[in-house]
């Protein structure tokens, strides 16, 4: 579902290209009624919290005039482009405006083998998290009904209990801001066919996640937040999840080429669009999502202008009505922030904005579609955009932000102000350079070393700027940011920004302009260039040692000479061997994991768990090796009559058996559960 940006990172080959798809598959009582709804009016609406303060536009370049012949040649300039450079199936975009489809168009083709056109009338495409807004629709209905609040306990709605790990209970305010402190939960997210999915009860309940920080706190994108709302909806209004969407939110606004179902209902089944990774490639499955009011959604781009313009008449289309003016201002409303300047999360929706202008909108990514959705209230705008295909290195995650960045240049331009003269930028560099992790993650699981081996590490320039690995510019380079603001830092070449704020426990944090998570100072020693290199030179070690010693059983042999050892030193040393391969195949196991997960929708379920298992169990044997490559690496070093050069082996296999402990269990290789 969302992918969390950095917006431009490219996916590499190997274990780091193994991880940028797990990220992929990684793409509240609010008092209603002490609330009014803002008149539409050129300055946005007041929000729940200060919004940033960039509404105040300076002198910018001259605006084209927005029509529909001129939107029109404008996209047909770009995308079609964009499809035969990324190597992308097909595309449909569509505007609204002023409560009515300004322009809506589909490009390239929604099956390239039969060459079926992408209509954005009867074609459906997979909008992932975006899913994630009917759901929270649906629960602002419930409490307008009076049958939820936001802000008492979710358990007080559920037929189990979350544990307080935290003396505060987690609310539905938290899982519509991403604060109830999830850890990261993608395994059974997508599952292989229809056949293997499970009740939604029985989802929600096989894999809450650990609570890893305290609800209200940390942003941390949760897509089994969204589920368990979901399946909140189902139990008070007593009918299943997708049959409330349908009857509530589908069916009024007039949305009939719209659906959670999976697979789809009989007739929308031969409009959906076949999924690709790349458009020369052949098609993927249908990819069916498990957590799915999380990111089952197939929907048109028709039908999603309809809900564009629900939200941007607070709530009402045409003659229907699916919220009330109040609750629909609540949930456009900014309502969690930890740096005011910088995007914050509404209720449900997210902060993205741009040009001198409040913008809030939502991303959606499985592992085929990509697709964004922004809405500009004060400008009655609302812009809709899907990638049937992943595109040459997931190029489509760079492409949709890259056509709605040129749309806003063009319509809404912009001059951002000359930023004041931060005489502490080096200093400041210097004192928030290092290793960061995302919130969205592991921090309790064998799948934490995902999260460190994925991390951003910030890099102090000589001039005060830096430099921050994993955000980067369509042309593949680091992105270098100049320090604008006391601890704001914006991109030196855009807009993009970057903040760094302390946390409750002093470390150092970075804020970004998704709200939705954010990067946490991590100690040196866990560090992801640290672990990485650590890792391939134990194996690299290990594998050496096995080399070596039937090179030496040759050597002896050709020279006629014996090896001479006690039967207890025959012993270790044969322990020892064992222990290196069994290392080594723990090791390379992990690799081949973290490489290939999450490369098929569907791969990422409890059919892995026999080959996580036997991972658990050869780790366990390569400790108790490890152990004895220590003893006899103390053993030869203090036995000054060995061979120097036996001495020496044994004392690098001995440093690579405690590096391999300290690998196995500070990234918890041993704990094997939900992942």
């Amino acid at each position: 579902m969302d992918n969390v940006r950095p917006s431009s990172v490219r996916r590499k080959a190997g274990l780091r290209g193994g991880i940028a798809v797990l990220a992929l598959l990684l793409a509240a009582g609010l008092a209603l009624g002490d609330q009014k709804p803002a008149p539409k009016t050129s300055a946005p609406p007041a929000p729940a919290q200060a919004a940033p303060p960039a509404q105040t536009v300076p002198a910018v370049p001259q605006a084209a005039l927005m029509t529909k012949a001129d939107i029109g040649a404008f996209l047909d300039g770009i995308v079609p482009l964009q499809l035969a450079r990324d190597d992308v199936a097909g595309a449909v975009v569509v505007v609204v405006k002023d409560g009515h489809v300004m322009f809506e168009q589909g490009y390239g083709y929604a099956d390239v083998k039969t060459k079926r056109p992408i209509s954005p009338t009867a074609t459906l495409f997979r909008v992932g998290s975006i899913s994630k807004l009917f759901t929270w629709t649906a629960v602002m209905q419930l409490v307008e009904q009076g049958k939820l609040r936001l802000n008492h306990n979710v358990n007080d709605y559920l037929d189990f209990r979350i544990p307080a790990t935290y003396s505060r209970p987690i609310t539905l305010r938290d899982l519509m801001t991403h604060t109830p402190g999830f850890e990261e939960a993608i395994d059974d997210l997508f599952v292989p066919a229809p056949a293997d999915l499970v009740p939604l009860s029985s989802y929600v309940k096989a894999h809450l996640p650990a609570r890893i920080f305290p609800p209200g706190t940390v942003p941390a994108y949760s897509n089994y937040g969204a589920a368990l709302a979901g399946y909140i909806v189902q139990r008070v209004s007593g009918m299943p999840f997708d049959e409330y969407v349908e009857k509530n939110i589908f069916g009024p606004l007039g949305m009939a080429h719209s659906s959670f179902r999976q697979p789809l209902p009989a007739p929308l089944r031969p409009l959906a669009s076949k999924g690709y990774f790349v458009a020369s490639g052949p098609p993927g499955k249908y990819e069916i999502v498990q957590a799915f009011p999380a990111g089952s959604l197939a929907s048109t781009g028709d039908d999603m202008a309809h809900f564009m313009i629900t939200e941007l008449n607070q709530g009402r289309y045409d003659d229907a009505r699916i919220l009330n003016p109040l609750a629909a201002e609540a949930m456009q409303s900014r309502q969690f922030g930890l740096v005011p300047s910088m995007n914050g999360m509404c209720l449900g929706f997210y902060e993205e904005s741009r040009n001198g202008h409040r913008i809030f909108g939502h991303g959606g990514d499985t592992v085929y579609f990509h697709s964004d959705l922004h809405l500009m209230p004060y400008a009655d705008l609302g812009f809709f955009v899907s990638y049937n295909s992943a595109g040459r290195d997931n190029s489509a995650v760079e492409a949709r932000s890259y056509l709605w960045n040129r749309f806003l240049d063009r319509y809404f331009p912009y001059t951002p102000p000359a930023p004041a003269l931060q005489l502490t930028s080096r200093a400041d560099a210097a004192d928030v350079a290092g290793s960061y992790i995302s919130s969205r993650g592991w921090r309790t699981s064998f799948m934490k070393f995902a999260s460190v081996l994925g991390e951003v590490h910030v890099h102090a320039n000589p001039d005060g700027t830096l430099e921050a690995s994993g955000f980067k510019s369509l042309n593949g380079e680091v992105k270098t940011w100049k320090e604008v603001a006391p601890m704001i830092w914006r991109d030196v070449g855009g807009q993009s920004r970057l903040a760094f704020r302390r946390d409750p426990s002093g470390r150092w944090e970075i804020v970004t302009d998704f709200p939705a998570v954010v990067y946490q100072r991590v100690p040196l020693l866990e560090s992801g260039w640290v672990v990485e290199t650590m890792f391939f030179a134990i194996g690299a070690i290990f594998l050496l040692a096995l080399a070596l010693w039937p090179v030496a059983a040759l050597v002896r042999r050709r020279y006629g000479a014996r090896l001479q050892m006690a039967p207890a030193d025959r012993m270790v040393r044969r322990l020892v061997k064992l222990a290196c391969a069994a290392d080594l195949v723990v090791l390379l196991g992990w690799l081949v994991f973290l490489s290939l997960a999450g490369r098929e929708p569907g791969s990422l379920t409890d059919r892995l768990y026999p080959f996580l298992y036997l991972l658990m169990a050869l780790g366990i044997v390569g400790v108790l090796g490890a152990v004895v490559a220590i003893y006899n690496g103390f053993r030869s070093w203090v036995r000054h009559e060995r061979w120097w050069w036996a001495r020496v082996t044994s004392l690098c296999v001995a440093l690579a058996g405690i590096g391999y402990l300290w690998i196995i269990f500070s990234m918890n290789l041993l704990k094997v559960g939900r992942f």
